[in-house]
């Protein structure tokens, strides 16, 4: 009974984050004090006096005519319907525009996420486990180093070294799996420090307690320790990190995809702003924040899968 009135809260909670994802968005784009469709058509290159009787048609084709409660309550039975509007820059189904460049982007963020977990646990389980000193303080230097470096600007310098010295990678395109690995490790290098950092003074903490320390007076080797004792208990804080980590990476996929000219979700949500194609934009946000709802419901999910104790409390710490 516990364990469903937790879960209960947790999902209303999430119900909650996309209402206020939505409402707030909407107010916000809807809101403005300026006329979207003319800004659209008057970005869009048209030059001259605008037909009234065409912006009229288009703003009432929208409903950007009605008042804005209105607008709101009818975008809302809209979305909550599975009905995400019309793009205003392409007259597409936003649906359909925004399915066609996320495959490209979904590939760059789960390959960077595997890849910055992999990055990260390594760095991390190397640091706390070795006995050279210089080599722990030189792994533990290097996830500083990493987070400070701009995204944008780590992508420039990777084509600048690998694309064009070296010719070893494209420096744009998506057309062939090589053009991933400049974008993939754009966006894993600052993440895997994030979970390096999290991860080794995880890992460091648990090195430290009694339970291990136990189990090393016993005669268990690191390595059992690390594999049967430490990770496990280590694991924990660096998983809530992956849950946000992911959800982060969809939205540096924006970044990424413009620096190496790959089509996606960052190259669609960068059209859409310009354009002021405001059906797109709030359905990112929106897509932005279901993202984050649903990874932290699989990263409670895992909690107890992990670590038993959470399990037979039938609770999971926020």
């Amino acid at each position: 009974m516990e364990l469903l009135r937790y879960w209960s809260a947790r999902v209303a909670q999430s119900v909650f984050v996309l209402w206020a994802a939505f409402t707030v968005s909407f107010f916000v784009l809807y809101g403005l004090p300026s006329d979207p469709v003319t800004l659209m058509l008057s970005q869009g290159g048209t030059s001259g006096v605008l037909d009234p009787a065409a912006v009229a048609s288009i703003n009432h084709e929208y409903g950007f005519d009605q008042p804005l409660i209105v607008q709101y309550v009818n975008r809302l039975g809209a979305f909550v319907t599975g009905h995400f509007g019309v793009s205003i820059d392409q007259g597409q189904d936003v649906l359909t525009i925004v399915s066609r460049g996320a495959w490209s982007t979904i590939q760059i963020a789960l390959l960077s996420f595997v890849l910055a977990i992999v990055l990260g646990l390594g760095i991390a389980v190397t640091a706390s486990s070795t006995r050279m000193r210089w080599l722990r303080q030189l792994l533990q230097s290097l996830p500083p180093l990493a987070l400070s470096l701009p995204t944008f600007w780590l992508g420039l310098v990777l084509i600048q070294v690998f694309a064009f010295q070296l010719h070893w990678f494209p420096s744009f395109g998506d057309k062939t799996p090589n053009t991933l690995v400049l974008p993939v490790l754009t966006l894993a290098i600052p993440v895997s420090a994030s979970v390096a950092q999290v991860l080794t003074k995880s890992f460091l903490g648990v090195w430290r307690q009694p339970f291990v320390q136990v189990a090393q007076s016993k005669g268990f080797g690191r390595r059992q320790l690390l594999s049967k004792h430490v990770l496990r208990n280590a694991v924990i804080p660096a998983l809530t990190m992956a849950g946000i980590t992911l959800g982060q990476l969809l939205a540096g996929a924006v970044i990424t995809e413009t620096v190496f000219s790959r089509p996606g979700l960052g190259s669609m949500t960068q059209r859409a702003v310009q354009t002021q194609d405001i059906p797109v934009v709030q359905f990112m946000v929106v897509l932005a924040a279901l993202v984050f709802v649903v990874v932290n419901l699989v990263v409670d999910a895992l909690y107890p899968v992990i670590d038993p104790r959470i399990r037979r409390r039938g609770l999971v710490a926020a």
